[in-house]
C-alpha cells in the first residue's frame, strides 16, 4: 500500500505560534532534539472535530518537557487553542493530532541549556475503527526482547521520543514474525505494556493491569479504568508475571491509536475476546463521541 510521505502532504502545521504551509514546517539537521532525543510529544485524536481530552494531553505535554529539563513556552490554554485551530484549518473531523516540542540548533553537545525550544502541532486524517465485530477477532502479540527500563535510569513518565527507540525495534521484530505488536516486560521481567499501548487482562469478571511506574500511565488507560468503574467492574493495578497470562480470560489494549483493542494471542498464551472487551469498546466509542 502506497502512503504519501509525511513531508509531502498539503495543509497547515502550527509552528512556534503561527500556521505554516505543511511543506515549510522544517528544522535543521543539527537540531539538538534529533541528535540527543531532547524531544517530547503527544498523541491525540479528534472525533467529530473535537479533540478528546485535549487539556489533559496539553498538561502532560508540559510535564513531559519539565522532566527533560526544558520549558514549553506556551500555556495549556494556548496549546488547546492551537490544536483546535490546526484541526479547523485542515478541515478534519476524525484525525490524529501530534504536538511535539524539541530543543533547537543553538547548541550541539550533551548540554543544551540555551537552545531554543520549538513547538509544532500537526494533524492528519485517521478515521476511527469502531467496527466491533472486526475488533472482537483480537490481534496477535509477540513478546519483545527489549524491556521497559528501571525508572531510575530514564524519565519513564515523560512521553519522550527517546523512550520509543526500543518500541520501534520491538514492533518491527514482531511484524516480521506476522504479529501485530509486541508485549514488553519491565526491567524485572514483569508484564509492562505494548510498544505504544497499555495492556489489560480479565479474570472472573475483574480487570487486572500492570502498575504504571516504568511506563506511561496513558490517558486512554485512565479513561478505560474510569469506564470500567462506572460499570461496576473492578480494576486491580498490580504486578503481573508473564506465567500468569495462562490463567486470564481476556486481554485488551488501550491507547490513542488502539482505542480499545482485544487481543487473541500473546506469544504462547491464548485469549478469547469477551463481554468485558466488547462493553469497553462500546463505552469508549460513546465517550469519545459525546
Amino acid at each position: 500500500m502506497s502512503v504519501l510521505p509525511f513531508d509531502q502532504r498539503d495543509g497547515f502545521i502550527w509552528y512556534d505560534g503561527a500556521l505554516r504551509p505543511w511543506k515549510d514546517a522544517t528544522l535543521h539537521v543539527l537540531s539538538h532534539g534529533l541528535h540527543y532525543a531532547s524531544c517530547v510529544f503527544e498523541g491525540e485524536r479528534a472525533y467529530g472535530g473535537k479533540i478528546f481530552k485535549s487539556t489533559e494531553h496539553s498538561q502532560r505535554f508540559l510535564r513531559s518537557a519539565e522532566m527533560l529539563d526544558f520549558k514549553i513556552p506556551y500555556s495549556v490554554a494556548e496549546l488547546d487553542a492551537a490544536k483546535r485551530l490546526v484541526v479547523e484549518k485542515n478541515h478534519f473531523q476524525s484525525c490524529y493530532v501530534r504536538p511535539v516540542a524539541w530543543r533547537g540548533s543553538e547548541m550541539m553537545a550533551v548540554a543544551a541549556q540555551n537552545a531554543t525550544i520549538h513547538v509544532a502541532i500537526a494533524v492528519w486524517d485517521w478515521p476511527s475503527m469502531f467496527d466491533v465485530a472486526e475488533k472482537m477477532k483480537g490481534i496477535r502479540l509477540d513478546i519483545a526482547e527489549y524491556r521497559r527500563p528501571d525508572p531510575r535510569t530514564a524519565p519513564c513518565r515523560s512521553k519522550a521520543a527517546g523512550l520509543y527507540m526500543i518500541c520501534t525495534i520491538s514492533k518491527h521484530a514482531a511484524e516480521r514474525k506476522g504479529y501485530a505488536d509486541a508485549l514488553m516486560l519491565d526491567w524485572q521481567g514483569r508484564v509492562a505494556e505494548c510498544t505504544g499501548a497499555n495492556v489489560f487482562f480479565t479474570k472472573g469478571g475483574t480487570i487486572h493491569t500492570p502498575i504504571a511506574d516504568c511506563f506511561l500511565d496513558g490517558i486512554t488507560r485512565q479513561t478505560v479504568i474510569g469506564l470500567a468503574k462506572k460499570r461496576g467492574i473492578e480494576t486491580v493495578e498490580r504486578r503481573i508475571m508473564p506465567e500468569e497470562l495462562a490463567g486470564f480470560d481476556e486481554c485488551f489494549l488501550s491507547g490513542t491509536g488502539a482505542e480499545v483493542t482485544p487481543v487473541s494471542e500473546v506469544g504462547p498464551y491464548r485469549f478469547t475476546p469477551g463481554q468485558i472487551s466488547r462493553t469497553l469498546i462500546e463505552d469508549y466509542t460513546a465517550e469519545v463521541n459525546s
